[in-house]
């Protein structure tokens, strides 16, 4: 079914003859004084015009500068880094439940390794499919009670690939501001007619819905954790809404997969709704190993559809073994026992509420993203290098990650730190906040 796609393709498979120019681009991390301009830097026999380099040139603003972040032996709740003696408490990671490091999880992604290889060097649909590949998608749409899903080398992907090759221009997409970049890549994708309502507001939802009652098809996406503020996505006003104009509802639960709701399953389960929400797009690459990879689940012919049409999926590589392996068992482990599960939301609760006590204000409700809002980004910047100097490695964020005036620094709490920890990370956090100024 697949070859009459590339039947007429003739030459234009043929790969580009024309010599690469070769260049860098020097990326900063987020620092506190004034920045440089960013700059583009070419090697010596680079055959770029020199009429370009302006438009290669980035000034932002103070505060906003992005540096890649440090080198890390490993992902652990305690760190190492050069120019410190101790260890760091990692307080910025996306392992919510510390499964990258947890030893039947590498040793699933050994074992796979060992028996399968390190990759297949092929897309799924020439030589690429493994048995653990099937049986991983088996064991993803029965841990979301769903009939079939579909893996991608990323989440980024599996939003690229949706929203393209569900609609078509007669339908539409209902989606949320504060929706994570892919979904708006995606959503750029396809042809469909595009609505955006304001952040969490149903009644803009609703008037959004009517307005598109002309189309064929009308499909509302929606982060079900937003990974800036937090916050959580009012499904069940949606899935009503949904429900009363006739529309499917597509989440997003990169953020909610693995520890959110009462198993882990994510806010469809949290909120009640998981026989409402029509399609899940969630990663591999957080809570569930935090190796790589990411899927869409749903219906049989949405992922048949998708396996026929999804570009993505179609032209990339694989999921390598090792990726495949270490995800299987973090699902496993998950459907085991819901403990980590508790023991994480207790230690996020614990956070937040210590926090709140101390005088700060922390975006969200319940979510182990939370955000501690301070407005300024030098504020927020120096907050948090001051912070790192305490042993606590946390990240600021300011425009345009998030709104001006809305500087903040965001903390994630995983399973992995004690108690012990989370009550060193709020005490210096009361430390440098009335060092700067933030709290009385």
């Amino acid at each position: 079914m697949i070859a009459p796609l590339y039947s007429n393709l003739g030459d234009r498979t043929r790969p580009c003859q024309k010599k690469k120019k070769k260049f860098k681009l020097l990326i900063f991390k987020m620092c506190s004084t004034d920045p440089p301009s960013v700059a583009v830097e070419f090697g010596a026999s680079s055959t770029v015009n020199p009429g370009l380099f302006p438009f290669w040139t980035i000034s932002p603003g103070p505060g906003t500068v992005i540096f890649p972040g440090p080198s890390l032996p490993h992902l652990s709740c305690c760190i190492h880094l050069l120019s410190f003696t101790s260890g760091i408490l990692n307080f910025c990671a996306n392992n919510y439940l510390g499964l990258s490091s947890h030893p039947k999880v590498i040793q699933a992604g050994l074992q796979a390794l060992e028996e399968f290889g390190a990759g297949l060097s092929s897309v799924r649909f020439i030589c690429g499919t493994q048995s653990i590949h099937k049986n991983l998608e088996a064991k993803i749409a029965r841990f979301h009670q769903r009939e079939d899903a579909i893996l991608y080398p990323s989440c980024f992907d599996a939003n690229a690939g949706l929203f393209e090759a569900l609609l078509t221009p007669e339908d539409a997409v209902l989606s949320d501001e504060l929706n994570h970049a892919s979904i708006i890549d995606g959503i750029r994708l396809c042809k469909a007619h595009k609505y955006r309502y304001r952040h969490l507001d149903m009644a803009d939802l609703e008037a959004k819905l009517q307005e598109a009652q002309k189309h064929r098809l009308r499909l509302v996406a929606t982060d079900g954790a937003f990974s800036m503020d937090g916050d959580i996505a009012p499904l069940q006003e949606i899935c009503c809404l949904a429900s009363r104009y006739g529309a499917l509802v597509f989440v997003d639960e990169c953020h909610a997969t693995g520890f959110l709701g009462p198993t882990g399953r994510g806010t469809d389960e949290l909120l009640g709704v998981m026989d409402q929400v029509t399609i899940i797009n969630s990663t591999l690459g957080k809570a569930l190993g935090g190796a790589s990879g990411g899927y869409t689940t749903g219906p049989e012919p949405l992922v048949s559809l998708l396996r026929q049409r999804s570009r993505p999926y179609l032209f990339s590589n694989s999921l390598p073994p090792a990726v495949v392996g270490c995800a299987s068992k973090a699902l496993d482990l998950l459907m085991e026992s819901n403990t980590i599960v508790q023991s994480m939301a207790a230690k996020t609760q614990r956070f937040r509420s210590k926090m709140e006590a101390a005088g700060f204000t922390v975006s969200g409700a319940s979510h182990p993203i939370c955000p501690v809002m301070l407005g300024d980004a030098r504020l927020a910047s120096r907050m948090a290098d001051d912070m790192l100097k305490r042993g606590i490695f946390v990240i600021g964020f300011s425009y345009p990650v998030v709104p001006k005036g809305k500087a903040r620094i965001r903390v994630q709490i995983s399973a992995v730190h004690s108690e012990e920890d989370i009550d060193r990370c709020v005490e210096a956090f009361v430390e440098v906040g009335r060092l700067h100024g933030a709290l009385p």
